[in-house]
């Protein structure tokens, strides 16, 4: 029975924090690297914050049925996740952590009968404002951008197992982490 802990959560939630502590924390879990077609922001490295490929690319490996999931998550930029990227996690005896955007999350929580799918969201939409601008990796335009789909992904919540506010980062880093424990090790 293979294990699969699915994170998901509007962009600004401090998901990748949260994720960073939980692997961490847990070192018998491995992320699963996304593919996506935008470029880098700030040091993000190929192969290890995501595979960074081209949209044409992109769209061969959609052809070819190679992703568990895929979406065009902003527009012109696609998102997905290999199911090779699975298939090696599982291969090394590790339990895949995807951490992908609410559709795609969605979609993976429908494959898989052992996941556990954690939405992540900051207290309200004004923090998660101040949270992208403080980042300063955003234009004003792509900011209001993603307000306005966190906005449409925040009517999504109810549909994963767990939600969980990120007010408080060390406590949410703690929740996260026995969340996780206790799908994996009581359940």
């Amino acid at each position: 029975m293979q294990k699969i802990i699915i994170i998901t959560a509007p962009s600004g939630s401090g998901k990748s924090t949260l994720v960073k502590r939980l692997l961490d924390a847990m070192p018998e879990l491995s992320f699963s690297v996304s593919a996506c077609t935008r470029s880098p922001r700030g040091n993000e490295q190929h192969g290890v914050e995501y595979y960074f490929i081209s949209v044409e690319e992109f769209k061969q490996h959609i052809q070819q049925d190679d992703f568990i999931e895929w979406e065009m998550v902003y527009e012109g930029k696609y998102y997905g996740t290999l199911k090779t990227e699975i298939d090696r996690i599982i291969n090394a005896q590790l339990i895949p952590l995807v951490d992908i955007d609410v559709k795609g999350a969605l979609k993976v929580k429908q494959q898989y009968e052992h996941a556990l799918s954690i939405f992540i969201k900051a207290p309200n939409l004004e923090i998660l404002k101040e949270r992208l601008i403080k980042r300063g990796t955003d234009s004003a335009e792509s900011i209001q951008e993603r307000l306005d789909k966190a906005s449409e992904e925040l009517q999504f919540a109810s549909q994963f197992h767990t939600t969980l506010v990120n007010d408080d980062l060390e406590l949410a880093a703690k929740e996260l982490i026995q969340l996780v424990k206790s799908f994996l090790y009581v359940s």
